[in-house]
């Protein structure tokens, strides 16, 4: 008999959530057994094989990042910390001559590359990993059907000048892609990206979808960071530096 569990983990021959003994469930499809998350996913305490739903394993991962750890820890963000530059030379978020917001940037980049402000980060998770791919694959069709995911006319031009406006977007751009891969079943995760993908057409969508989690916790964990060093440094403003000016 199989039986539905989180996380799209179902057991097999009865076993509840396949597991035996004690097992912590934890939101967003996550479980941790007393061994190996690995062993565990694989075969319960009976043996028996657990059949592992792992399109719902990788939308639930991202859901309890976001829900536990990113967005909680976006509350309170100031206007002086999302501009804050620890050190001389930051890449950030700059209102142009054109009065419209563009991120720092540079190709190739240099080596090493410049410390990131947490506003580059946040808009950069934002506009270029969630809303561009978001665009591209679940869009609206007001970009045509030939541009890939690299193409900027993916990006949103409409980029946040305020950490309250910054919190929107990226809140807006996470559930436009949250909806989307949720969306898909097992053949849709499995399925090539296509000429969509541009140099990853052959790479599934399943992995697309763990590259662009691996990229909201490296940067979440960034600006999470980048806040407990503002506080904890005693940082007034934009311009306190971490390393006194040269």
């Amino acid at each position: 008999m199989v039986r539905s569990g989180v996380g799209g983990i179902r057991s097999v021959a009865g076993v509840e959530n396949g597991k035996a003994g004690q097992v912590d469930r934890l939101p967003g499809g996550i479980v941790l057994a007393d061994r190996s998350l690995a062993s565990s996913l694989a075969h319960n305490r009976s043996g028996h094989a657990v059949q592992v739903d792992w399109g719902r394993v990788l939308v639930g991962q991202l859901e309890f990042y976001w829900d536990i750890h990113l967005r909680p820890r976006l509350d309170g963000l100031t206007d002086e910390e999302y501009f804050w530059e620890p050190v001389d030379g930051c890449w950030s978020l700059r209102r142009d001559d054109d009065g419209r917001w563009h991120l720092d940037g540079q190709r190739p980049e240099p080596t090493p590359p410049p410390l990131t402000t947490i506003a580059w980060r946040l808009v950069h998770l934002g506009a270029t990993c969630f809303a561009n791919r978001a665009s591209t694959f679940f869009g609206d069709g007001s970009v045509p059907e030939d541009a890939d995911m690299a193409d900027p006319r993916h990006v949103p031009t409409d980029l946040p000048g305020s950490a309250d406006e910054a919190v929107a977007f990226l809140e807006r751009t996470y559930r436009r892609w949250h909806q989307g891969i949720a969306s898909l079943d097992d053949e849709a995760m499995l399925r090539p990206l296509g000429p969509k993908g541009g140099p990853y057409a052959k790479d599934s969508m399943g992995q697309l979808v763990a590259h662009i989690s691996r990229e909201a916790m490296h940067h979440g964990a960034e600006i999470a960071l980048l806040r407990d060093l503002y506080r904890s440094t005693g940082a007034t403003g934009r311009d306190s530096r971490l390393i006194p000016r040269r």
